[in-house]
C-alpha cells in the first residue's frame, strides 16, 4: 500500500515506529515521473525495506527565467505509477511547508564544484540542491538515498554533502536509463518538438563517438583533448544544438593533469534542442 502524506510532521510519525528494525531509502524527485524515475525506485527497494518518494518542484534550484511555472506537475498520474511500482510513501510538500520563508535565509553551498559545468549557466542552481536535498535527508532520515547518474554533477555534490555535514546515508547512482534510440530520459524531454524528439538522440550519438576517440589513446595531451572536445563541439552543433559545455573531466569532476597511464574520465554535456535543455555523459576508463 502507498501512502501519500503531505506535512513533515505526518511522515516523520510514519516513519518513526520503522527506524528500529526497518531499513528506509529515499528516492528525491520533482515529479512528472518516467521510467527513469520508476528504475530508482526499483533499486532503492533491492537496498531497503521501506521506500520514501519524494515529489517536490524545488523553486530554490530556478533561476530568473527558467521554467520554474512551466515544469510539469502532474501528481496524481505520479502517484498511480508509485503505486504500481510499490513505493510505500510519497512526499509531496508544498512550497510553504517546505520553505517557512521564501527565499530561505539558511543556505547550504557546496563551493567549486558547484560552480563548474551546469553551474557556470545556472549559477544558483546546486545552492537550491544543496538546501533541498538537505532538508529531505533530516526530514526522512534515510538509511540510503537513491539519484541519477544523468545529473552526474548533482550526485558529486551530494557526496560531497552527506561526506562534510557526515550524513550517515548510503548513496547510490542509478544508472541512466535511455529510450531505444539513445536518448536520456528526462522530463524535460517533453518540451521537444517532433522534429527535436527525432534529432535529440544525436547528443549521446557524438558522446560515444567521442569516448572512442578517447579510448583509442588519442588525448595525449591537454591541447590534444581540446581539440577532440572542439570536433565534437562543431559535430553536435551542425545537427542542430547549441551546445551549453561538453568537457571532459576526472570522474570526481576534478580537472585532468594526467595523461599516461590508466584514467577514469567522464564526459559531461549539456546541449539546448529548442526550448529543451538535455544532459548526457558517460564515463570512460582508458
Amino acid at each position: 500500500m502507498t501512502t501519500t502524506y503531505n506535512s513533515i510532521k505526518s511522515l516523520r510519525e510514519a516513519l518513526k515506529p520503522l527506524r528500529s528494525d526497518k531499513k528506509i531509502a529515499l528516492v528525491p524527485t520533482m515529479g512528472n515521473l518516467h521510467q527513469g524515475h520508476i528504475s530508482l525506485v526499483k533499486l532503492a527497494k533491492q537496498h531497503a525495506d521501506i521506500v520514501v518518494v519524494s515529489i517536490f518542484v524545488n523553486p530554490t534550484q530556478f533561476g530568473v527565467g527558467e521554467d520554474l511555472d512551466s515544469y510539469p506537475r502532474t501528481l496524481e498520474a505520479d502517484t498511480e505509477k508509485l503505486i504500481e511500482a510499490e513505493a510505500d510513501y510519497i512526499f509531496a510538500p508544498t512550497v510553504d511547508e517546505m520553505y517557512p520563508i521564501m527565499p530561505p535565509p539558511t543556505q547550504v553551498l557546496a563551493g567549486s564544484i558547484s560552480q563548474i559545468l551546469c553551474g557556470k549557466s545556472r549559477p544558483t542552481h546546486f545552492d537550491g540542491v544543496g538546501i533541498v536535498v538537505t532538508k529531505l535527508f533530516n526530514i526522512v532520515q534515510p538509511d540510503v538515498a537513491i539519484f541519477g547518474k544523468k545529473d552526474y554533477q548533482q550526485l558529486a555534490i551530494i557526496k560531497q554533502l552527506v561526506r562534510d555535514l557526515s550524513f550517515d546515508i548510503q548513496l547510490i547512482g542509478g544508472p541512466i536509463v535511455r529510450a531505444e534510440d539513445g536518448l536520456a530520459l528526462s522530463s524535460r524531454n517533453q518540451y521537444l518538438t517532433e522534429t527535436e524528439r527525432a534529432a535529440a538522440p544525436e547528443l549521446h550519438k557524438a558522446v560515444q563517438d567521442l569516448a572512442v576517440k578517447l579510448q583509442s589513446g588519442r588525448a595525449t595531451s591537454e591541447t590534444a583533448l581540446q581539440s577532440l572536445i572542439e570536433e565534437s563541439i562543431t559535430a553536435i552543433n551542425a545537427k542542430g544544438f547549441k551546445v551549453d559545455y561538453l568537457e571532459v573531466r576526472n570522474q570526481d569532476l576534478t580537472s585532468i593533469t594526467e595523461f599516461a597511464g590508466k584514467q577514469s574520465w567522464v564526459i559531461a554535456v549539456a546541449a539546448w534542442l529548442g526550448k529543451a535543455r538535455l544532459l548526457d555523459n558517460q564515463e570512460v576508463d582508458i
